[in-house]
């Protein structure tokens, strides 16, 4: 890759990386630290990286880069918390897109990496399976379980409104 795609890359790709970065972690510092990191790492290996592999290099880097993030933090005890939390649908929201994202984090950490993945910035099963280190069937059954999760929590259009 020359000079030339790399900056390419950063104008194009900074923003999509950042974005399902903060949508993970909710922290705008950590996730700039993250991406931040993730380019850095890409311009260490610019020479053996391809134009075309470079999104995918990108945000597998910056993925396995949030996880060590989460890991060092959590020490992996404090992951599975969320996933106990009581569904509530009497808060009284309006917001569609507000209860979307609330049930967006109320996902384990790894169904929401794919769910984000998937509908938020349109990877292909298999890229994900790329980006996650999963296999393309692993990487279905987590969507298909976070879809799952989110109609349960979000229930009917009827409900909400």
């Amino acid at each position: 890759m020359t000079t030339t795609e790399y900056n390419l890359c950063a104008d194009e790709f900074a923003d999509g990386v950042y974005r399902f970065i903060l949508k993970n972690i909710k922290d705008e510092d950590k996730a700039k630290d993250i991406v931040q990191d993730s380019f850095m790492k890409m311009w260490d290996r610019h020479s053996n990286i391809s134009f075309d592999k470079a999104k995918s290099y990108l945000f597998t880097t910056a993925y396995h880069t949030m996880i060590d993030n989460i890991r060092r933090e959590n020490k992996l005890s404090g992951l599975d918390a969320d996933i106990h939390d009581p569904v509530s649908q009497e808060n009284g929201y309006s917001d569609l897109n507000e209860i979307l994202n609330n049930a967006v984090e109320k996902l384990p950490k790894i169904q929401k990496s794919v769910i984000l993945l998937r509908d938020y910035e349109g990877y292909s099963y298999s890229e994900i399976g790329d980006i996650t280190n999963l296999n393309e069937s692993q990487v279905k059954v987590y969507i298909y379980r976070a879809r799952l999760f989110l109609k349960n929590y979000i229930g009917s259009l009827d409900t909400v409104i």
